[in-house]
């Protein structure tokens, strides 16, 4: 098989994991992984990841602050469309690697406030931005399937041809790079919850009176977790990653605010053109320890009437906003209802694919569709307020996405759930479920502690 190579390319030796060739990033400025974390099929095919981005782009309320070198620029223009105006500057060369430099970084949940009007009422706890994105130039793809590994770039910044040698070296030589065995992070105290199990019966009696009364039909609640930390959170990330597995995983960190993501589910994809999307609605533990049980939650989710429904809002909704952006008549549902099984849940997962009209970008798919719905209910206005009226705090990164947007026009995107985020010397997660009119309370309360127990075992092991 001949691939098509970007104009700056170098072949590395394939390292297996990933994370042995990351590590020599990890005292670079905004270093990010985008790991897939060798999870096999498609999903699991390619790691990416790249540091030092020679323009960055930081939205904190109304006001996007650009930096590239020396220069810094204030914008309260909308942040989707700087950053669309900052990649529209740059040729869209195009390879047969998934990506070869572009934008990567994080757009938090609480971004769409700058697309939705809400009510501010939940507490900013976080005092970080609502968009964190690079503009790198070169990246390494690690191809597991082929189990090939390059550093590449199109050279779009005259900085990477004078650096091509030393970085080609940095990946080359046999120094081991960060010393992750010398490093570590803990936790202390009490992990805290901003939900008590009476708050949380008493919000999810209120979602059931807005559903009763005809404002909606789903509602995301999710509860609010943490902690105090310390340390190199690389250590933590390095745990997450191989104890829960996920094929949207990711680390990023700007200096102030580290996430560290084993999302399993998809966002967004745009590759040249074709358009795909991944909702996930329906959940039950795994007992990896009995497999007959395991096998019959299995088939308990997929035969559930009330997951099945829950899945088929979210698609409706998902469906009517690809629309905006896509060409009429090329949405379809090739894949719904399939079951998709993690380290600690499984999980129904729908895919939904169309084509990008002309005029449309990546981007404005994004902005399209963001927040993802399933992460916030239907119909997704009337949810994100009803959640801002019953969570305490902002939701920041989590429900949001990390992902990258590249010169050629393609894209991947998760969405931040199963994910932490470390500032300030504090740990925070989050997990949540959907809310429908036949929902019980406890049994959709457990579901969320099902889906925290990857976090919470963590947790546990970092005391």
């Amino acid at each position: 098989m001949t691939l098509h190579f970007p104009s700056l390319c170098h072949e590395l030796p394939y390292p297996g994991d990933s994370a042995r060739l990351f590590n020599r990033l990890l005292n670079h400025h905004w270093p990010v992984l985008l790991d897939s974390a060798n999870t096999g099929g498609e999903d699991g095919r390619y790691d990416i990841f790249s540091a030092d981005p020679f323009i960055t782009l930081e939205t904190q309320g109304d006001t996007t602050t650009l930096r590239r070198g020396d220069s810094v620029e204030a914008s309260k223009d909308d942040p989707f469309l700087i950053l669309e105006q900052t990649l529209a500057q740059f040729p869209q060369t195009s390879s047969d690697l998934p990506f070869a430099g572009g934008a990567i970084g994080y757009f938090a949940y609480d971004l769409g406030r700058r697309i939705e009007h809400l009510a501010s009422t939940a507490k900013d706890a976080e005092h970080i931005p609502e968009m964190a994105v690079g503009i790198y130039d070169w990246a390494v793809v690690c191809d597991h399937q082929l189990q090939r590994c390059w550093l590449a770039s199109y050279g779009v910044n005259p900085r990477t041809h004078q650096d091509w040698p030393d970085l080609i070296k940095l990946f080359t030589d046999n120094k081991p790079g960060f010393d992750f065995e010398s490093s570590n992070f803990t936790v202390k105290g009490e992990l805290r919850c901003n939900l008590s199990p009476s708050d949380y019966q008493q919000a999810f009696a209120r979602i059931q009176h807005y559903i009763r009364e005809g404002d909606c039909y789903q509602v995301n609640l999710a509860k609010r977790f943490e902690i105090k930390a310390k340390g190199q959170p690389w250590f933590a990330y390095r745990r997450l990653r191989q104890q829960n597995a996920a094929p949207f995983s990711a680390y990023f960190s700007n200096g102030d605010v580290t996430v560290m993501s084993s999302s399993p589910e998809r966002l967004l994809e745009v590759h040249h053109g074709e358009v795909e999307t991944k909702p996930i609605k329906g959940t039950r533990p795994r007992d990896r320890d009995n497999p007959e049980r395991d096998h019959a939650l299995a088939e308990a989710l997929q035969s559930s009437i009330k997951d099945r429904a829950e899945n088929l809002m979210i698609v409706d909704l998902l469906r009517n906003d690809l629309g905006k952006v896509c060409e009429p008549g090329s949405i379809q549902v090739p894949k719904p209802f399939a079951l998709e099984s993690f380290a600690t849940v499984h999980h129904l997962v729908s895919t939904i694919t169309g084509k990008l009209a002309q005029q449309q970008s990546a981007v404005s798919l994004l902005r399209a569709c963001f927040p993802g719905g399933s992460i916030t209910g239907a119909p997704k206005l009337r949810a994100m307020q009803i959640i801002e009226e019953l969570e305490p705090h902002r939701r920041g990164i989590y429900c949001g996405s990390i992902g990258y947007i590249g010169f050629d026009g393609n894209m991947d995107s998760n969405i931040t759930i199963r994910t932490l985020v470390f500032s300030d010397d504090r740990l925070r997660f989050w997990a949540g479920g959907g809310i429908v009119a036949d929902s019980q309370a406890e049994a959709e309360h457990q579901e969320v502690h099902d889906k925290a127990a990857a976090m919470l075992h963590l947790i546990e092991g970092l005391y």
